[in-house]
């Protein structure tokens, strides 16, 4: 941890607040409410970052002012070094609202379509990240149904795979958790991680702290729209006035054997204060069920626990391939198809030298019936025609001569009785 920490305080820093306060006036410009009151913190690159509190803390208004959504009343804020009004930064954002503000006569699908196009991705990247995407948050099934027929969770999920279409370097979550079943929450927990792995600059907004304590790096604990607490996890969540010691299970010899050891080092001053049998988390539990009923192959109208990370969104680890590029691709791809020609030149090379055996062991040679059949068979040269041994000629004996202009007509028996596997036999009979 502290060697993460040295990491993240030399990153650069993504997200800049100083001083930041809002105010809200009603119709008089009498001061309504103050919505954020001076809040500065920083957010770096690659970090994961937690903005705490309960309802009405200010962490949706910070979010707001953040994204050019809304106007502070006083203080700074800059992205990537930017005002947050400045256009060219929208590109690298992504952002899952407190709700799900999505156009209800649309698919899954289409709404993702739609956002796609407005970060003017090209038709191929379109197709691949919806798929990916709609794999993963487990819409694939009942991605054809319109979004208003979809429960609060489903359309959380789509929500979540719409902020992730353009494949961000800042993401900001808006209470990504809510309404989600436990598989989904787990889900979103473990693609936040998966997201941390590969660098990218997230801002976990939440009222669920377990949500938070399980992803973030750093954060900061809101209330009356001030910071009250600022730190790393272990920094905040150490307590100090205990001890833990986790084993495997043991007698109650071993458990008075230590309480023992504890009075005699202490000087009867501490003991142990309580022993239990371990204890999974409900969410844990509740995970397995769920797997187990999947394996089972239970069925279920509702969302399906999601797929893989989407491989663009995943960080390429030691044992993965990267998938090739460039002039590699074109390589490949030019060899598969030498190897695929040359395959299938072979196999019909073969099927050829087959045929022409099978002709030779079973009947006559074909081009003999080919020369006949084409007018082969006749000598032009000496201006007759002489027909096969054994065969009779369609003239009654005698050789007509034929007319260098006009090809001679072919006794349609000399075929016959080639066919027929023995031109002697053939003329004999006819005889």
């Amino acid at each position: 941890m502290v060697q993460t920490s040295v990491q993240q305080k030399s990153a650069p820093t993504v997200v800049a607040v100083q001083g930041l306060t809002k105010t809200f006036k009603d119709f008089w410009m009498r001061t309504r409410a103050r919505a954020v009151d001076g809040v500065s913190f920083e957010v770096r690159h690659g970090e994961i970052f937690g903005l705490l509190g309960p309802n009405g803390s200010g962490k949706s208004t910070t979010i707001k002012i953040i994204l050019g959504l809304l106007k502070q009343t006083s203080g700074r804020v800059a992205i990537f070094g930017k005002s947050p009004s400045d256009v060219a930064i929208k590109k690298k954002i992504g952002y899952l609202p407190e709700e799900s503000y999505l156009y209800p006569f649309l698919n899954a699908r289409e709404t993702l379509e739609y956002y796609a196009k407005l970060f003017q991705l090209d038709p191929r990247t379109r197709k691949s990240r919806i798929d990916a995407l709609l794999d993963m948050v487990g819409l694939t099934g009942v991605q054809f149904r319109q979004v208003r027929e979809y429960s609060k969770g489903m359309q959380r999920r789509i929500g979540l795979a719409q902020a992730l279409i353009n494949d961000p370097d800042l993401l900001i979550l808006d209470e990504p958790t809510t309404g989600l079943d436990p598989i989904g929450t787990r889900q979103v927990k473990d693609l936040i991680l998966e997201l941390g792995r590969r660098k990218k600059t997230i801002i976990l907004s939440s009222h669920l702290l377990a949500d938070v304590e399980y992803c973030v790096d750093r954060m900061v604990i809101l209330y009356g729209g001030k910071i009250r607490e600022e730190g790393t996890c272990d920094e905040i969540l150490t307590a100090e006035d205990r001890s833990l010691i986790e084993t495997e299970p043991l007698d109650e010899g071993t458990i008075e054997a230590i309480d023992k050891l504890i009075r005699e080092r202490t000087g009867g001053r501490q003991s142990i204060n309580r022993v239990s049998k371990g204890r999974q988390k409900l969410e844990e539990k509740f995970v397995k069920i769920v797997e187990r009923a999947m394996q089972e192959r239970v069925e279920t109208s509702g969302a399906r626990h999601g797929g893989q990370t989407a491989g663009f969104l995943r960080a390429t680890g030691a044992n993965e391939v990267e998938a090739p590029k460039g002039e590699q691709l074109i390589s490949q791809l030019v060899q598969n198809t030498k190897e695929e020609d040359a395959a299938k030149w072979a196999r019909l090379k073969g099927e050829q030298e087959a045929a022409t055996a099978q002709s030779k062991a079973t009947g006559p040679d074909a081009s003999l019936i080919g020369q006949l059949v084409s007018g082969g068979g006749t000598g032009e040269s000496g201006g007759g025609s002489t027909p096969a041994a054994g065969v009779p000629s369609s003239g009654g004996g005698s050789s007509a001569a034929t007319p260098a202009a006009k090809k001679p007509e072919v006794d349609q028996s000399v075929i016959d009785s080639l066919l027929g596997g023995g031109g002697d036999e053939a003329g004999k009979g006819k005889a």
